[in-house]
């Protein structure tokens, strides 16, 4: 299936992980947040099986981070407890979650992952027409990057159960807002696809 790509965002300790410091990636529901952890991983696993790319990106900042623009309370507040610190656990990719020999990394320091990134450029020799992104958070780094690659002009698949945010009623709202952009969908819906095309 060379014209599909799966887009993995940040899984990574910082957001994922219990002791990870920063709170909007994982659900007030923990057993909830593991199961969409749990989904992603069988997406990753059929992916890799039917030979679909995965490209994976991370959120990391300079340890000073005299290059981080703390415009908005978000970003002032990753600012405030030194999260996604370059070289940090938290910043280290989520055990089961990360890439494989021969998967892309893309590192980024903005909540679209297509911002002054490579991810362009990474994509561009798999000549994709269709993206199917799953990460965390829904409702930040999620939904840009769905808007983000629905305005290059990819078809877009949100894989919903492999996503996760602060809140179940914030998850479910974004991908309501979502759906005139992006076809909403299963991991199970996905991996029986990538079973019969792969």
């Amino acid at each position: 299936m060379p014209d599909t790509v799966v887009l993995a965002i940040h899984y990574q300790n910082e957001n994922c992980h219990p002791d990870g410091k920063v709170g909007i990636g994982i659900g007030e529901d923990r057993s909830w947040s593991e199961q969409r952890l749990a989904a992603a991983k069988r997406l990753f696993a059929a992916a890799r099986v039917a030979g679909v790319p995965i490209v994976h990106t991370r959120l990391a900042f300079p340890a000073d981070m005299r290059t981080v623009i703390a415009n908005t309370p978000v970003f002032r507040r990753f600012v405030e407890i030194g999260a996604w610190l370059e070289g940090s656990w938290g910043a280290e990719f989520l055990d089961g979650l990360g890439p494989e020999d021969g998967e892309a990394v893309v590192t980024h320091t903005r909540n679209n992952v297509f911002h002054n990134s490579v991810l362009d450029e990474v994509l561009f020799p798999l000549r994709p027409r269709r993206l199917v992104i799953c990460g965390v958070s829904t409702a930040y780094a999620v939904d840009h990057a769905v808007r983000h690659a629905a305005d290059l002009g990819y078809d877009v698949t949100l894989a919903a159960d492999a996503c996760s945010t602060a809140t179940i009623r914030q998850h479910e709202a974004t991908l309501e807002t979502l759906r005139l952009l992006a076809e909403i969908a299963t991991v199970d819906e996905i991996v029986a696809e990538f079973r019969r095309l792969g």
